[in-house]
């Protein structure tokens, strides 16, 4: 199949939008400094909120706390920091995350408005789904962390305390690794939840099927078993939390590759069909314009026949 051309329509559209280099380097710095703006605003926020962001961020491990106590278990303290700055740059560290993630709206939008003057009008609006999707999705895969995932990791911490007659082996969490450890694992559930998107945008570029996926399932199911084996404590149960819904979003990626091949193949039969009218007509008009000079040409022949004839008739008569 012959590479499809662009659009003339789009053609104009895109070159209606070109501008001198220093346009755009001055629409760049438009865009960074209301996106860093934004940034500097959502940090500020979130360290002023730091305390009681925090504070959500510890429900996880007290509902661990209350699960664990009820089977009897005792905790000496639920967190310590060992450093004089260590909870303060906790707090700075929350405040930086929390920031990314409320700009992060505004950041994509000034990302999309500086870049989608670029685009074909086809290439902004396949793009714009996508932004909607990832804070969604990532957002998804942190609430599995919040309310699922991180409970039974603690709980599975807290029963690691062991004590005797002679000596006791105690769990005194530090700030710091609670927190290492609650943002490993939000930022890996919500990276992993972006599969639907990766594998939906390698499917709109050619680079995978929705029949190599499925092909490849039983390999995917070993891959993201060990990945989250990797990404988990050593247990079944947060593995399988962490496995299951990446499978469950691997099928979903293939149900979007079917629909993004079904709709690029209505697309190709449309473009083919708009190509063969234009060639038919293209034939009709050829046809039409090879009739209209052969009928000019016979119109011309009899025209001249006629004349010719008149000039006989004149010569006669002046011969007589």
């Amino acid at each position: 199949m012959a590479e499809k051309p662009e659009k003339p329509e789009d053609d104009d559209e895109v070159e209606s939008s070109r501008a001198p280099l220093l346009e755009h380097l001055i629409e760049l710095r438009k865009r960074l400094i209301i996106a860093a703006v934004a940034m500097v605003v959502a940090f500020a926020g979130c360290f002023f909120l730091a305390e009681p962001v925090f504070t959500l961020l510890v429900e996880p491990y007290l509902k661990a706390k209350d699960m664990y106590e009820a089977t009897g278990g005792q905790l000496q303290a639920d967190l310590v920091f060992t450093g004089p700055l260590e909870f303060f740059l906790v707090k700075v560290k929350l405040a930086l995350l929390g920031a990314v993630a409320i700009a992060f709206p505004v950041v994509a939008w000034q990302l999309y408005a500086f870049v989608a003057p670029g685009l074909y009008k086809k290439e902004r609006g396949a793009l714009l789904p996508f932004l909607f999707a990832m804070p969604i999705l990532f957002l998804a895969g942190c609430a599995v962390v919040y309310y699922l995932v991180l409970p039974l990791v603690m709980n599975f911490s807290l029963r690691q305390q062991y004590s005797n007659a002679r000596f006791s082996i105690d769990l005194l969490l530090r700030v710091e690794d609670y927190f290492k450890l609650a943002t490993a694992l939000l930022l890996a559930f919500g990276a992993a939840f972006q599969l639907p998107i990766v594998l939906t945008l390698l499917g709109k570029a050619g680079i995978v099927t929705a029949r190599g996926l499925r092909k490849a399932w039983k390999y995917a199911v070993v891959g993201i078993f060990v990945v989250a084996a990797f990404m988990t404590p050593p247990d079944l149960i947060s593995q399988t939390i962490l496995a299951v819904p990446i499978l469950m979003l691997y099928e979903l990626s293939i149900w979007c590759v079917k629909l993004v091949e079904k709709k690029r193949a209505e697309e190709d039969a449309e473009y083919e069909a708009k190509l063969k009218a234009e060639d038919e007509a293209e034939a009709r008009k050829k046809k039409q314009k090879a009739a209209d000079k052969a009928a000019a040409k016979a119109v011309k022949k009899n025209d001249g026949g006629k004349d010719a004839g008149d000039a006989d008739g004149d010569d006669k008569k002046d011969g007589e």
